[in-house]
């Protein structure tokens, strides 16, 4: 059994969301300066990183993120490679012939090549492919790219099509170097009353 961290690095190099908040670090204490701790806090956005979206994030009746059943998060999932995706939405015939038998699903695009330098042009979910998923009983989409939709979307159409479902989704992961087949996911997030999504520290877990 082996873990495989899927979570990038949080620093003040990551990037965010062009205009969300950057990830920030102060410290208060310090026991290199002569304190008798260490002691700091953060600022920054709710979707750094690796993280959930709550329904709240783009329904308005949506829960937040603390009211979110954790089985979304935790159980059997199937990582698939969808090459070639870049700049656009990914179809059902993109995944055409995979065995997609989980109920969680990790898509691999190798569109956002570098959590620290933004690129526009990451792939995407389409509203058939969250549709033809659910029908396979699919419950929680990942990807790794900072987004389900694309870029410039302001309809957030894979995003409406996951509030119709009631389906989850994770964003930011990284998958590189993964191959496809099957793992246990692990990516809770966590407890924010209110919040409208949370960084997780996503990892997979070999069966074998």
């Amino acid at each position: 059994m082996t873990l495989i961290d899927i979570s990038p690095r949080i620093d003040a190099s990551i990037a965010v969301w062009p205009g969300d908040t950057p990830y920030v670090r102060t410290v208060s204490l310090d026991m290199h300066e002569g304190a008798n701790l260490t002691l700091s806090d953060i600022r920054t956005t709710v979707h750094v990183g690796a993280h959930a979206d709550a329904p709240s994030h783009y329904s308005a009746a949506g829960e937040d993120i603390a009211e979110r059943n954790l089985h979304y998060y935790i159980g059997s999932c199937d990582v698939l490679h969808a090459p070639d995706t870049r700049g656009r939405r990914i179809m059902p015939a993109d995944l055409a012939g995979k065995p997609i038998t989980a109920s969680r699903i990790l898509l691999r695009t190798d569109s956002f090549p570098d959590p620290r330098n933004w690129n526009n042009d990451f792939a995407s979910l389409s509203r058939e492919l969250v549709d033809w998923l659910h029908g396979l009983g699919v419950i929680t989409i990942g990807i790794d790219t900072p987004s389900v939709d694309p870029f410039d979307d302001k309809v957030l159409e894979a995003h409406q099509a996951l509030a119709r479902h009631d389906m989850a989704n994770l964003e930011g992961l990284v998958l590189d170097g993964v191959a496809e087949g099957r793992y246990e996911l692990i990516a809770l997030p966590l407890k924010l009353a209110g919040a409208d999504g949370s960084p997780v520290r996503a990892i997979l877990r070999t069966l074998a």
